[in-house]
């Protein structure tokens, strides 16, 4: 180039102008004033194209430079990230550069002539080819660096129209040879193919015809790379998910520019791209919660209805995403959710699996925290899940939409049960105000009416349904009458509700509350449809329903199974369901075991007695723990029901006894029980064992002549004459009350067991008299003066009974003989209380005085006997072998 020569060609011709002006002065004024302005515009004009000179020069020096920086540094080893930005910023100082270039069109307007511009051209477009060049030679080494182009792009849509031209031509340049590069490489990383195919997109549609040449190349080259990128997939898929979505979320962007031109090309684009490409878009949850807050933001927003048809379209490929992230906010929903809600039903192509995402959310307990939670899984990141109270309100938007319809009729038994379940929920929550709308109870009506049962809607209205559920103690009400009802109007969608709710019921819920519903409502369609008993299919939810975690499930089952009493027998597998309700006797909630003896009580009233009689034994063991129970009312009833199986099965004595014998303590120790409901009832059942045992009925256990000891008294000497074998076992089980916390048990323990071992200990080895003595001397120190004083009696008893015994083999063996022989009845050994409130009156002699002194008769009779069994007993000491001839 020669540009001095140019320069000074210049500098002669303005001295020549100045000559000519000078000398056209001096001949002609007049002429001589235009010819001056001539030559101040002709100075203007060379000094204008000076300016640009140097300007040119300068940018042509600056650029190289730049070009060294950047080469340099991508040549070293730099961290990547701050090598990027490092270059980003040169590049951008550069582009700064060319944009403050002269701008050749307004010095033609000066009259500066071609042949005068030819080599600042030229300079100008060496000067675009080294920025070129630059971006050509990052993006050679690194593809990712056609992230520069994207930053690029906007800073050309800020500048000057004359330069984008020349702008875009670079960077469809710079893509071209991208486009060629990576038929190479074995990857391809260029994560903003995305945004800049938005970006250019846009400028597709510009008004200048030149920018849209440059803007639809540099497009073209870009889906090159990214057909490539996608492993040659179909031309139509090109863009990956990940840029996809990035360019949907730029031009998303755009909706909101301050130019409608823009926002409206956006938009075009935008819906065309997601009506076939949606299902590749990710982040849509991102997506949609841009769109609602831009609509808070602005309700009146130009570009709405285009955001709304954006969520439509998401919809269709993403339901769950979209759905997911609509019930994410707070409740009650405002004007722009429901309109989001609005838009995403009016897709009914997807009504089926928008429905399952709702049922799936509604499995969620409104208030539930994480730590609540038997899955650590959330659907909402607040504090409380309140995500299924949004789905019920949205369900009052969707079900009535008509597309809909056919869907609706596919979920009603699910959405029915997940709207009664969270009716229940609902009545139970704490973080709701008392006046906010009952959404589940409004979506059950809207699932009635969409559904085809208006009627059935009507009905509940009239009964004053709907308004009671507000009421927390209504809802089991409620839910029966919404089953009673829709059985009173042979509602069509039976069959699939009854498979549905079985279904349910033997996969077993997600929360034992939940079958509390689901047996209200299950029963009452039952009760509808079959008459008892039901079939065994359903027998076996209700067997197991018996012992559910749920007190509320175990109640209501054994409410139902007491009504079959009339068809007990009809039952298949009776045995199993009595083994449950036996079972519920377990349970630690007190008014299940009440419900569940009185269940087996009256269903024993009605069962066949073959199949009584082989469970009685099974049955009167489990009631014996309960007449040591904490619940008086517990205790007094299994005490009572005890005696009534005693007298049900009373001809069969021999398996019977040995059941009464062995539950003769707690009966009689119980006689001291502060509720009168269980001493009478220990009265009741021991009159049953007397006459099961073939005792005389003792009359002091008529509440007139009731005395303690007495009773006591009366039956160890039953037990002595009549089954002698059982009073070891008894001991040890009063033994066992000598530590029990209540009072009066403690102290019939010692009456008791002084009364066993002074007429058994005669069957008494010395080991365990020992034992027997040692948990004795513990009772001596009791906290209570009264059983002090009582226990040292019967320790007196233990230490006489050990003092008499023998070590011998022989002597022991022997009094046993002798004992078993001369079986002498007792007398009153520790006359408490002292105050008899009645004076006991003895069926054979009338009073106490002739009770006494019939025992020391006999008494002394026996002495008499067993001085002279001493005798033997010494004599056979001496030669053991003549033992076996006595």
């Amino acid at each position: 180039m020669s540009l001095s020569g140019s320069e000074g060609g210049h500098e002669d011709g303005n001295r020549a102008d100045l000559e000519d002006s000078s000398s056209c002065g001096k001949k002609d004024p007049p002429s001589c004033s235009v010819s001056g302005l001539q030559i101040l515009q002709s100075k203007m004009k060379w000094h204008h194209l000076e300016n640009a000179i140097n300007e040119l020069w300068n940018a042509f020096a600056g650029l190289l430079c730049h070009q060294s920086m950047v080469l340099a540094i991508n040549s070293s080893f730099v961290d990547p990230v701050l090598q990027y930005e490092t270059q980003l910023n040169v590049t951008e100082t550069s582009f700064r550069m060319l944009l403050a270039l002269p701008n050749f069109g307004k010095l033609r307007a000066l009259g500066i002539g071609n042949e005068d511009l030819e080599d600042q051209e030229s300079l100008y477009q060496n000067i675009l080819h080294i920025f070129e060049d630059t971006l050509l030679i990052l993006v050679s080494k690194d593809l990712y660096k056609l992230q520069i182009l994207r930053e690029m792009v906007l800073w050309v849509k800020e500048e000057r129209l004359y330069l984008q031209e020349a702008a875009l031509t670079i960077i469809s340049r710079v893509l071209c040879f991208a486009s060629k590069k990576v038929l190479g490489d074995t990857s391809v990383d260029a994560p903003c193919l995305g945004v800049l195919a938005a970006e250019l997109s846009l400028l597709c549609c510009h008004a200048e015809n030149d920018i849209v040449n440059q803007a639809s190349i540099g497009l073209h080259h870009l889906l090159c790379i990214a057909k490539w990128q996608n492993g040659h997939g179909n031309v139509g898929n090109t863009l990956l998910p990940s840029l996809l979505t990035d360019f949907v979320w730029t031009l998303l962007m755009k909706l909101s520019e301050a130019s409608f031109e823009i926002a409206s090309e956006a938009a075009s684009i935008l819906k065309l791209t997601l009506q076939y490409h949606s299902q590749k878009v990710i982040m849509v949850s991102k997506i949609v919660n841009f769109i609602y807050k831009k609509l808070c933001e602005d309700p009146s927003h130009s570009m709405k209805h285009s955001m709304l048809r954006v969520t439509t379209l998401l919809t269709r490929t993403s339901p769950k995403k979209v759905i997911f992230q609509l019930m994410d906010y707070p409740v009650p929903a405002d004007d722009t959710l429901i309109l989001m809600w609005q838009a995403a039903g009016s897709e009914g192509s997807v009504a089926p699996l928008v429905l399952k995402t709702i049922l799936l959310i509604l499995k969620g307990k409104p208030g539930e925290t994480e730590e609540d939670m038997e899955e650590k899984r959330r659907f909402s990141l607040d504090a409380t899940n309140m995500m299924p109270v949004a789905a019920s309100q949205a369900l009052c938007t969707f079900l009535p939409v008509g597309s809909y319809k056919k869907a609706v009729a596919q979920f009603f038994p699910h959405l029915l049960l997940a709207l009664m379940l969270q009716l229940f929920y609902s009545s139970q929550l704490r973080v709701m105000p008392q006046d906010r709308p009952l959404y589940a109870r409004d979506a059950l009506r809207a699932l009635l009416n969409s559904s085809g049962l208006q009627e059935v809607d009507a009905a509940l209205k009239k009964k004053n349904c709907w308004n009671q559920f507000s009421q927390a103690l209504y809802h089991q009400l409620g839910v029966h009458l919404i089953a009673k009802t829709l059985s009173e109007f042979n509602f069509p969608q039976f069959p699939e509700t009854l498979h549905y709710f079985y279904k349910i019921s033997v996969e077993g819920p997600r929360r034992s509350e939940d079958n509390i519903v689901t047996i209200i409502f299950f029963t009452e369609l039952l009760n509808n449809f079959f008459k008892d008993p039901f079939p065994e299919e359903f027998m076996v939810l209700y067997k197991n329903w018996i012992n559910d975690s749920n007190p509320v499930v175990s109640k209501l089952s054994l409410q139902k199974v007491a009504n079959m009493a009339p068809v007990i027998n009809e039952i298949e597998n009776v045995c199993s369901l009595l083994t449950s309700i036996l079972e519920a006797f377990h349970s630690k909630e007190h008014t299940v075991v009440i419900r569940a003896l009185l269940t087996l009580r009256k269903l024993l009233c009605k069962l066949d007695r073959v199949i009584y009689s082989s469970l009685c034994t099974k049955i009167a063991s489990s009631y014996c723990p309960l007449m040591d129970h904490s619940n008086g009312g517990i205790r007094s009833m299994a005490i009572r029901h005890f005696g009534e199986l005693l007298k049900d099965m009373s001809q069969y004595t021999w398996m019977l006894n040995p059941l009464a014998l062995g539950a003769l303590v707690p009966l009689i120790l119980f006689l001291e029980d502060k509720e009168i409901r269980v001493s009478k009832a220990c009265k009741y059942t021991l009159r049953i064992c007397a006459s099961q045992l073939r005792w005389p009925t003792p009359v002091f256990l008529k509440d007139e002549n009731y005395n303690f000891e007495l009773v006591v008294l009366n039956i160890c000497n039953q037990l002595v004459a009549s089954h002698e074998s059982y009073i070891t076992d008894l001991i040890s089980d009063t033994l066992g009350f000598l530590g029990s916390s209540r009072p009066y048990l403690r102290r019939g323990s010692v009456i008791l067991v002084g009364y066993l071992a002074k007429l058994g200990a005669y069957l008494l080895l010395k080991d365990e008299i020992e034992v027997m003595l040692e948990v004795i001397e513990k009772t001596v120190r009791d906290e209570d003066p009264v059983i002090r004083e009582l226990a040292k009696k019967t320790r007196d008893i233990f230490r006489e009974i050990a003092h008499t015994m023998t070590s011998s083999t022989i002597k022991q063996t022997f009094r046993r003989w002798f004992k078993f022989i001369y079986t002498r009845k007792s007398k009153p050994l520790y006359n408490w209380p002292k105050d008899y409130t009645h004076t006991p009156v003895d069926p054979t002699k009338g009073n106490k005085e002739g009770f006494v002194e019939e025992q020391e008769e006999e008494e002394e009779e026996i002495l008499i006997q067993s001085y002279r069994c001493e005798a033997i007993l010494e004599q056979a000491a001496e030669d053991e072998s003549d033992f076996p001839s006595l």
